[in-house]
């Protein structure tokens, strides 16, 4: 789908206000709080959580009790493996939400039970400790894409999309002031979508800036 990159110059729960004014579906993110607190107040919106955070947490923490984080991660490859082969097969989403049914739900069901039995047995300021308060905590987001289809187990294409953003904001200049963030948005937002439409960007960038120039304002959109 299509990639929208936006500016801000906090990370305030009010960012939102902006973007999903107006919107009503599924919303998947990280555990951030300012994406709960912003779904509290706007019940329209379903969150959904990111396994793929949840994991390396656990992943993080695996010194702490090798064996026990060993199977919590096999666990949670068992659901990714399951993810994997609906994508191989091409399985439309309520196929999916089947075979979740049938399959992931189990799994889901035991780490719930063990995490519920072990998150006592790890001071809480522990790696392992806050990993398994942390899906704890969001477990209700963490499941919730078992009935529902089209909705990832992750969110890694959103944090793939913004990896380039955080390389380059450590790499190059003049990107300090808001309204140079402003417009490295809008130039991410084109370079982006040209890559999810196969689209070279450079040609893209240099066939449109160079028509721009000697267009009207009725002829921009063609």
């Amino acid at each position: 789908g299509p990639v929208l990159y936006e500016w801000h110059t906090s990370r305030s729960a009010k960012c939102l206000d902006g973007m999903l004014t107006g919107f009503a579906g599924q919303v998947q993110c990280d555990g951030y709080g300012a994406y709960t607190h912003f779904a509290g107040e706007h019940k329209e919106i379903t969150l959904f959580g990111c396994w793929a955070h949840a994991r390396r947490k656990i992943f993080e923490a695996r010194q702490e009790a090798p064996a026990f984080a060993d199977w919590v991660l096999r666990q949670i490859g068992h659901l990714y493996r399951i993810e994997r082969e609906a994508d191989e097969a091409g399985t439309v989403p309520t196929l999916r939400q089947v075979r979740r049914a049938a399959e992931s739900r189990m799994i889901l069901n035991r780490l719930h039970r063990v995490f519920v039995g072990k998150v006592a047995s790890f001071l809480p300021r522990s790696q392992l400790g806050r990993a398994l308060a942390y899906a704890l905590k969001r477990w209700p987001e963490l499941e919730r894409y078992l009935a529902h289809g089209h909705v990832r187990i992750d969110n890694n294409g959103v944090e793939n999309a913004i990896r380039p953003t955080a390389v380059g904001k450590k790499n190059w200049l003049f990107i300090g002031h808001p309204e140079a963030g402003d417009r490295s948005a809008i130039l991410y937002t084109i370079i982006m979508n040209c890559k999810r439409c196969g689209i070279n960007p450079a040609i893209y960038l240099r066939d449109v800036l160079t028509q721009l120039p000697a267009l009207t304002n009725q002829q921009i959109a063609d």
